[in-house]
C-alpha cells in the first residue's frame, strides 16, 4: 500500500522513490492526477539530475484540446514496494502520478487538508 496526504490545495499527495543512472534512489513528491491517463510527469530539471534514459517523442492532447509533443524517458520506480520500469514524460509541471501507474489499484482520498491518500493493490 502506498500512503500520502491531501496538501492545503486539496491535491492528493504520494511520495515516489526513483532511480537515477547512478543507481540512487530519490525521493520526489508527485501529485496523483486522475485525469492524466500516462504514468509520470517529470520536470525536465529533475529528469537531467538523475540522467534518464531518453526514449522518443511522444503526445498528448491536454484538457484544453490543444496538443503537445514532449520527450519520454525511461526509469525504475519503487511502487508499493516493488520496482518498476516504466516511461516518464518530460513537462516542465509538478510531478503528477498518472493513472497507468495505478492500474490494478484503488485510490482513497480523504479530501480535507492533511487527509489520507491511499492506494491499495485490488
Amino acid at each position: 500500500m502506498i500512503v500520502g496526504s491531501v496538501n492545503a490545495d486539496y491535491e492528493p499527495i504520494i511520495i515516489l522513490g526513483i532511480y537515477g543512472a547512478n543507481a540512487k534512489v530519490h525521493e520526489q513528491t508527485a501529485t496523483v492526477d486522475k485525469g492524466f491517463n500516462g504514468w509520470l510527469f517529470l520536470p525536465p530539471d529533475f529528469i537531467a539530475a538523475l540522467k534518464l534514459l531518453w526514449k522518443r517523442r511522444g503526445r498528448a492532447i491536454l484538457g484544453d484540446g490543444s496538443e503537445c509533443v514532449f520527450d519520454v524517458y525511461e526509469a525504475i520506480v519503487v511502487w508499493d514496494e516493488q520496482l518498476l520500469t516504466i516511461p516518464i514524460d518530460e513537462a516542465e509541471s509538478d510531478p503528477l502520478v498518472g493513472m497507468s501507474l495505478m492500474e490494478g489499484y484503488r485510490l482513497t482520498v480523504e479530501v480535507i487538508e492533511g487527509g489520507l491518500v491511499k492506494i491499495e493493490k485490488l
